[in-house]
This record gives structure tokens, sequence and C-alpha cells, in this order.
């Protein structure tokens, strides 16, 4: 054994009072990531062969009171030797020490790919939220022959390259010893069979295009951009594989009565001179209907009244933004020779109090800024 081997426990990520269960958990999972045909690592090889070798010790209660007490040396001492497992069969291992294929199924199994879509829909509906039915294409599994692309009555036959195993072996010599590496047979594409008697309707492919519609439920507050994940309802995986998923993207049509900023709302009111002279009550429209706004008299250009709990939905969350109105006073560009008259009278009586700003110039600065 190498002086520079890493303890055992620090191998698995276990602690030193970590039982059984804990351990087999952690081997399973080391045991996936490290894999060479998964793990991109340089020393990939290396790192399964230490993990190997550390639940070969500790999943054995004798090897495992020897290791306590002596470490390493006690070890070799007592005769243990690793077992050269094939690193390039992880099912083998597993059966060997589980007596079960881990990989079996997963490693032909693939998940479908995902699909993406679009929904449009109008401010207001963003506000209350809606469901949409949502037509998209997908890639369905045949009805005809369920996925196998197998001819109804027909057989696969073994693949000759592999022999039926579904990958070729390539063995590989270091200063470390023999290895022995699998890759997916490029014949079979990993499956061990080929088809000789394709189903004509799906052409061995397993999968055919078809519509789907699914209900989708926009939730009330979404923002345009945002997408909503529909599970499972994507592509048909091979053979017989998950479906994968559909991402529907939401766009929100621009409303030219309002301008949304975050989860509030903007918008603005004309009213005449007069009206803001002597104070009137008007209409304004905000995303729930029609609302009368009470202004009262001297109400100044470019002020703002603040609607609360008027604005956008928090999404996913409690509450709503503001619906902030910006106040536009209309001048008068024509006048009959009568209104002109009475403007002038007006002018004439004016003083300095007619104009007198209650505010201040502070209240003007933060009214402004709001």
């Amino acid at each position: 054994m190498a002086a520079t081997r890493r303890d055992y426990y620090n191998v698995l990520g276990v602690g030193r009072d970590a039982d059984e269960t804990a351990i087999k958990k952690a081997f399973r999972r080391l045991a996936r990531e490290l894999h060479p045909d998964v793990s991109d690592a340089p020393d990939a090889d290396e790192q399964f062969k230490e993990v190997v070798e550390a639940y070969e010790v500790l999943s054995s209660s004798e090897r495992r009171e020897l290791y306590d007490r002596y470490g390493f040396e006690g070890l070799q001492s007592g005769g243990f030797v690793p077992t050269a497992f094939d690193l390039g069969n992880l099912s083998d291992l597993f059966s060997a020490f589980f007596g079960d294929d881990l990989f079996a199924s997963g490693r032909r199994r693939r998940r479908g790919a995902d699909v993406g879509t679009e929904v449009a829909i109008e401010l207001t509906e963003a506000a209350q939220g809606v469901t949409r039915n949502v037509v998209f294409e997908v890639a369905a599994t045949c009805d005809v022959c369920h996925g196998s692309g197998l001819e109804p009555g027909t057989t696969p036959v073994g693949c000759p390259t592999c022999e039926g195993t579904g990958h070729l072996r390539r063995v590989s010599r270091s200063v470390f010893g023999e290895f022995v590496r699998t890759q997916p047979c490029p014949a079979c594409g990993g499956a061990g069979t080929l088809i000789k008697t394709p189903c004509t309707t799906c052409s061995g492919a397993g999968r055919t295009i078809a519509e789907r519609a699914v209900d989708v439920s926009i939730p009330a507050g979404i923002h345009d951009g945002q997408r909503i994940r529909i599970s499972g309802e994507g592509h048909a995986g091979v053979p017989d594989g998950p479906a994968g998923d559909v991402y529907v993207l939401v766009r929100v049509r621009p409303d030219p009565r309002f301008v949304r900023e975050g989860n509030d709302v903007f918008s603005a009111v004309d009213i005449t001179v007069t009206q803001a002279s002597l104070g009137a009550t008007v209409t304004v429209p905000t995303l729930d209907g029609e609302f009368d706004l009470e202004l009262e008299a001297g109400t100044q250009p470019g002020e703002v009244r603040v609607l609360r709990g008027h604005g956008m939905p928090v999404l996913s969350g409690a509450g709503r933004g503001d619906h902030r109105v910006l106040v536009n006073v209309r001048v008068p560009r024509r006048l009959t020779p009568g209104q002109r008259r009475l403007l002038e009278e007006l002018a004439a009586s004016e003083d300095e109090q007619t104009y007198e700003d209650d505010t201040g110039l502070l209240g003007r600065l933060k009214s402004h800024f709001r």
C-alpha cells in the first residue's frame, strides 16, 4: 500500500461513527460521480479505485475494526489486497457488492427534450391571472410500437458488434496496472440489440410528431418575459424514458393607458384650467375598472395622486402595488371673445394671494419627486 493513501473515512466523506447504511449511501453516490465513463477529471480512474477500496474496508466489520486499530499497516499485515474490479463496468461492480444492477435501466433510458412555446396576454389579464390553452408539437411515444421501434409481432436481434452487451471495452496500461474502460456500442447505440423490422408508423424511431394542447394557469402579477414550467409534457423519452418539460414564455402586451414599473402602475389624466382651479371629480381607468378621482380646488400641473393598492399584485406574495395618476392641466388654445373677456377680468382682479403656494419650496420638491 502506498504511504500517500488518504484516510478511508475521508475518501467516502463519512464520520468514524457512520453506520452501514451511511457508508453504503456514500459509496453509491461517489461511484456514480467518479466513474471514468461519467467524470471528466483526469484522475477519475484513481479516484474511483480509491472509493472502491475504501468501501471494501469500511463495509466489512472485521476489516474496519482492524483499520480503526492499526491503520493501513494493520490491513497489510492482515493480508488485505484490494479487489481488481473492471472499472469500465459499473453495473457489474454494484452487482458484486449489492446483488443488483443500478444502471441496468438508467444506462439506456433517456429523458425527452424540453419544449419551448409562447403565449401573449393583456396587462389586465396579468393583473387578474388567467388560464390559457397552449398548443404545441411534441415527439410522442408511438401508439403502434409503444416506443420500442419494432413492428408489432417482431423481436430485436442481438448486436453482433458488442455481442449484446451494449458496450465495447478498451484496455489501457499504466504504471498503476491494467485498466478497462467501456463506451456505448456505436452499432446499437448501447441497446445491445438491433431492429431488423422497424415499425412502419414511426420508421423505428419509437416516437411520432403529435399536437398537444395544455391549459396553462398564469398567476396574477406575472411580468413580461417570465416563463412557466409544465413538468412531463415535453418530448417523450427513448426508449420509454421520462418525458421532458414545457417552458411557456409569457408576453404581456403593452397597454396604452398604463405604464408598469415593478408592481406599480402609472397613468395620466387631463383636466382643464377651470377644473384645476375650482376642483372636480374625474374618472380615471385602473386595472380594476374605472375610478372616480376627486381633485381639490387649486390642483397644480404635474401633481401625482396615489391610489393605494390599485397596482399589480405581488407575484407569489401578498398585497398589491399602487396606481399613481399624473395630473396634466390643459391650457386653452382658442378662446371666444367672451371667454377672453372673462379671463381678462380675472387677470385684472388677481393679486399675490391668488397664486400663493402653501406648500413652500420643500413641499414642491417633494411633490415633484413623488
